[in-house]
């Protein structure tokens, strides 16, 4: 017999699901893949507001007359 078969024999039902991160955490691991990419790409897009910001602070914002200093 081979392992696959013996595999499916011990898990039953439970054969071809996908597994949790962790037992006790009801999260499979494809969600949890998923939030990671999420998750960089609104930190990339958090970066880009940022530099945005700045760059409308630094020049754009001096060279119409706003935020002047004194």
């Amino acid at each position: 017999m081979g392992d696959s078969k013996r595999r499916k024999e011990n898990l039953g039902e439970k054969y071809g699901e996908e597994a949790n991160v962790y037992p006790w955490l009801p999260i499979k691991k494809s969600q949890a893949e998923q939030f990671v990419k999420l998750s960089t790409r609104g930190a990339w897009v958090g970066i880009g507001l940022l530099v945005a910001y700045w760059v409308v602070v630094r020049f754009i914002g001096p060279g119409l007359g706003l935020w002047q200093v004194n």
